[in-house]
């Protein structure tokens, strides 16, 4: 445990990409077995301890300091690990012996809700400050310390020089604390054996294409365009008679969506966009015409779900847009090009059930022009853009340069007012720095309320920060806990991709991915946006 600390609160103090590499490699490489496994899967997010909660937390420390005192601390420091670890009494009766990892595991697996408030002061106590801190956050899952789940895999490749790609692979068919992983890579064994398991494999991932890309020589013809769909991305795995339904990130959410897990009958990978069932006719340009899905906002019901009852199964029936076939039937199909992938996908539809599988059409176009005007043509909500795709490459995990572009369209703006301020985390804390923001429930000049049509925390500079917080803190009129109602006095002009209806808001709206794009310091609040310009935009 002494080791982790030490390992989290270097990584804490460093904003270097590369420190923050080299700190994890040395760690692995110095730490035995299984430590070193069971802080991969900290730092990767993949553990959890269910009868442990930053809330359990937060009641101990309520009964251990002055409840004011303890909500000041957290508002002020902005997160809960580290203040607990600050405020934390010490027992000088209790002699300080730091156990390990993997004997913090033990006893936070062993816990129950009834048992933890009893158990984890006896664990706290055995520790110091620095301890304490990694403690809670190791139990809470919430690590907030500037590592990303591929920045840790990349370090554990760099320690060991293997191919990050093949540390991806294995990874999601292992368990914490990864024993085989680590005789593989450190000690020259074997491969993981994961034969025979639904496995999830890292998806290619594609780069924005911007004009100036255009500009250096991509030739539309070496590229396949397709619609970029507005849903979540997935992998489906069937392996010997077993389903799983993997995210992005490699999450199983099989048990979120159990509609799909009996219609893939051949054992076969596949890629596509997860969407539920709707009126919404997307990408009707042209002579392509491809319906079917409703809005993000609608599959957004469905999501992070633990159990889907019948009706929601009923009203918002989920299926796969495909893109790609990664293995069918045993062959692998990933060194294969793009054409031939798309030529086996074609040839293997037939065999898939239309109700939860159909294709991705094609987007013809003439040149890039054409394209760019099929492309803002289109502002169905079940679309984000379009894909160009080069015809030759290979399916390769992660950004590859010149293969896969992205190409969203432009965003919707709308001025809106600020009205609410938030602190953020980890680098944040001290910066009030998550902003809510509303249009105008009509004349503002004959009496009419702001009501909050969204919340952003991106889109503005260092700089820019310091400025919003100042201003945050000069203009606050109420404190409700954590958040500060400001003064009206600001203009916020605020990008987003869509807008819905929504039973959630008082506005009854929400819109879709918003952030800042201009602080607009010279706009008279007056003249922001009106409810009915935002409702305008909706497409359900």
């Amino acid at each position: 445990m002494e080791e982790f600390a030490k390992l989290l609160e270097a990584l804490v103090y460093t904003s270097s990409r590369n420190r923050k590499l080299t700190l994890i490699a040395r760690y692995l490489r110095e730490t035995p077995d299984p430590d070193r496994g069971w802080a991969m899967a900290a730092l990767t997010g993949e553990i959890d301890f269910p009868a442990v909660k930053a809330n359990t937390f937060r009641n101990l420390m309520k009964e251990r300091v002055d409840p004011v005192l303890w909500s000041l601390s957290r508002d002020f420091v902005g997160d809960t690990a580290e203040t607990a670890s600050l405020l934390w009494p010490d027992n000088p009766a209790v002699e300080t012996n730091a156990p390990s990892l993997a004997e913090v595991v033990d006893t936070l697996s062993a816990l129950t809700r009834k048992s933890a408030p009893a158990e984890l002061p006896k664990l706290l106590n055995r520790l110091e400050e620095n301890e304490r801190f990694a403690l809670i956050k190791f139990a809470t899952g919430g690590m907030r310390i500037g590592v990303s789940a591929r920045l840790a895999k990349t370090a554990f490749s760099q320690a060991f020089d293997v191919p990050v790609e093949e540390v991806e692979e294995y990874w999601h068919a292992l368990d914490a604390p990864y024993a085989e992983l680590f005789a593989w890579a450190a000690d020259g064994g074997d491969p993981p054996d994961v034969m025979g398991r639904p496995m999830f494999r890292p998806f290619m991932l594609a780069h924005p294409l911007e004009d100036v890309a255009i500009d250096k020589g991509v030739d539309l013809a070496e590229y396949a365009a397709e619609w970029k769909w507005d849903g979540i991305r997935v992998q489906l795995v069937r392996v010997a008679g077993e389903t799983r339904l993997y995210s992005r990130s490699g999450d199983d959410i099989s048990a979120t969506f159990p509609e799909l897990l009996d219609v893939l009958s051949i054992d076969a990978v596949v890629d596509g966009e997860l969407m539920v069932r709707g009126d919404v006719q997307g990408g009707e340009t042209g002579s392509d015409k491809q319906g079917g899905a409703a809005s993000f906002n609608a599959l957004q019901q469905r999501l992070g779900r633990k159990t889907v009852s019948k009706k929601m199964l009923a009203e918002a029936p989920a299926f796969v847009r495909l893109y790609d076939v990664l293995l069918l039937e045993g062959a692998d199909l990933r060194e294969q090009t793009w054409e031939q992938r798309r030529a086996a996908l074609e040839a293997f539809m037939p065999r898939l059930p239309d109700s939860h599988f159909d294709l991705s059409n094609l987007v013809e176009a003439r040149d890039f022009a054409h394209l760019a005007e099929i492309r803002e043509g289109t502002r169905e909500d079940a679309i984000e853009g379009l894909m160009l795709k080069r015809r030759d490459a290979p399916y390769i995990a992660g950004r590859k340069v010149g293969l896969w572009y992205k190409w969203k369209r432009d965003p919707l703006l709308i001025d809106c007012v600020l009205m609410y301020a938030q602190r953020g985390s980890g680098k944040r804390s001290s910066f009030y720095s998550d902003y809510t923001f509303g249009c105008w429930d009509g004349d503002p000049d004959s009496g009419a309320e702001l009501l909050p049509v969204g919340k952003a925390y991106s889109g503005f500079t260092d700089a820019e920060l310091k400025k919003l917080d100042k201003l945050v803190r000069q203009t606050t009129l109420n404190r409700f806990g954590p958040v500060r109602e400001v003064e009206r006095t600001l203009v916020f002009e605020v990008a987003f991709d869509s807008v819905h209806t929504s039973k959630r808001h008082k506005s009854g709206l929400a819109m879709r991915f918003p952030r800042i794009h201009r602080i607009r310091w010279d706009k008279p609040v007056h003249e922001a946006d009106r409810i009915e310009s935002l409702r305008s935009l909706i497409r359900d």
